[in-house]
């Protein structure tokens, strides 16, 4: 293992965060909010300081192999979320450590889940920082600093394929640099349009940037206590299309700006996922027509929420934990299913639901007709043995966190629906369960032990479990 390599990156990703810890401190100086002022700088300079000792273990070999990739990614991740917290204890917004590393990481991974009771009392400073948090990690932060810098030449698909989610990750040019910064131009693109739209629609600046920046990153965290709720018809509307849009998979955009209209469509995936969000919503319509005020009131609430809960962005403009044992069973499987590989959503993905679905009527055939030879396809092609057997095993860790995390949190006092619908929203990076967790509640109730696995599974979900459990292992360590 290149251990001088992953503390230099770790070096880069501390001084990058501090970079854009900047920002808040801009804000903070627009807003005369003198003690956010203090803390985001000290914070700012602090993580500078630290990233440049960190930077002076030069590396005498700059290759990124595979487990050098996953424990990169894993302790980013976790100093990214720890620097993160600190300008929240320091000025005193969210003064609890426990608390404060629990709504950088909801932040990071693009959760959205808040221990927060009072949202609006937060200053300006930490408003912006929280979601831009999401903005950040919805793309992935080392993505974000390859983009920028470069680390390690054409190694760095190693960190690409621990960070970016999904079953598989191929370069869409034929440097892995090259790739981020496709990206990233397209995510700041679409991120910039919606202010523009969002501005059009008569928010201010803050609040356009703040939503877009949630929406963006499939977070959901609001500068409201009532979420998207107080807003006009058109900026849930504008924000339910976006929604939709950063569930898809980044590479088809890339088909688009390539003219291959005709590959875009062909898309498995993409006509898979937006099947489910039109039957999902229209089954969540019919059964929630009788509360609404009339048919347009019904799919604008419908819609949006469907399409939040699947891109697990968990925006919200109604208690859907108020809706009826359908319409809610309908979200907490929309939950699992989650959005595209390759976008900023959460969840299993939708490509991992047709190859594991695909796989079990292969399987049944093979049964039925012991000599039968099939391959499972995707878009016309063959999938691979190795991405089969992936899809397999993601799916086996996932139930298995999921069972031990409920049995973790069940020492709690909260009821069984929160505990379940509360790891179900962490692991999937949705945010909002149902119960205590619901779009009206938070997860400030829970004891410092539930909090911590909590963490665990937003990390999880968002790294898709490998590199955390990497970390944990001692032959990953070993050179």
């Amino acid at each position: 293992m290149n251990r001088r390599m992953v503390v230099y990156i770790i070096g880069v990703i501390v001084l990058a965060e501090a970079g854009l810890m900047l920002l808040p401190v801009l804000v903070a100086l627009l807003y005369g909010e003198e003690k956010q002022l203090f803390a985001y700088l000290v914070s700012a300079v602090g993580l500078a300081a630290a990233g440049v000792l960190l930077r002076l273990f030069k590396p005498k070999k700059k290759a990124i192999y595979s487990k050098d990739g996953f424990i990169a990614v894993a302790l980013g991740w976790i100093v990214l979320s720890l620097g993160g917290s600190l300008p929240f204890i320091i000025g005193g917004d969210i003064p609890s450590f426990i608390d404060a590393f629990f709504e950088t990481v909801s932040g990071f991974t693009t959760t959205g889940a808040s221990i927060l009771s009072d949202v609006e009392a937060l200053s300006h400073a930490s408003l912006f920082w929280r979601s831009f948090t999401h903005w950040v990690g919805g793309m992935g932060f080392l993505v974000f600093v390859m983009a920028a810098l470069p680390l390690a030449g054409s190694a760095n698909i190693h960190l690409m394929r621990a960070e970016i989610p999904g079953p598989d990750v191929s370069k869409l040019v034929p440097t892995s640099r090259g790739t981020s910064m496709r990206l990233y131009g397209i995510y700041l693109a679409m991120t910039l349009a919606e202010i523009i739209l969002l501005l059009i629609a008569g928010n201010g600046l803050f609040d356009a940037a703040t939503i877009s920046f949630g929406t963006a990153g499939t977070g959901g965290f609001a500068v409201k206590n009532t979420s998207l709720a107080g807003y006009n018809s058109a900026t849930q509307i504008i924000v339910t299309v976006f929604m939709a849009a950063f569930g898809i998979n980044f590479s088809c955009y890339y088909l688009l700006l390539s003219r291959k209209v005709k590959d875009f469509f062909n898309n498995e995936e993409l006509r898979v996922y937006i099947c489910v969000l039109i039957c999902a919503g229209a089954l969540v319509a019919f059964n929630i027509y009788s509360s609404c005020a009339g048919l347009f009131d019904t799919l604008k609430t419908s819609y949006f929420q469907v399409v939040s809960v699947m891109t697990t962005t968990g925006f919200t403009t109604t208690d859907f934990n108020a809706w009826n044992e359908t319409a809610r069973m309908v979200m907490i499987v929309i939950m699992c299913f989650g959005a595209c590989t390759g976008s900023t959503g959460g969840g299993i993905k939708i490509a991992r639901i047709i190859i594991l679905a695909k796989d079990a009527v292969r399987r049944v055939r093979r049964a039925l007709t012991p000599g039968r030879v099939e391959c499972v396809r995707m878009n016309g092609r063959p999938v691979s043995e190795p991405v089969i057997d992936e899809a397999h095993s993601f799916f086996i860790i996932y139930m298995i966190v999921f069972v031990i995390s409920v049995l973790l949190v069940s020492f709690d006092t909260a009821d069984t629906v929160s505990n379940v619908s509360g790891v179900v929203a962490t692991m999937n990076n949705i945010g909002p369960g149902l119960g205590v967790v619901g779009a009206v509640g938070n997860y400030g109730s829970y004891s410092v032990f539930s909090k911590v696995v909590f963490i665990f599974d937003m990390l999880a979900g968002r790294l898709e479990f490998i590199p955390l459990i990497a970390l944990l292992s001692r032959r990953a360590w070993r050179n």
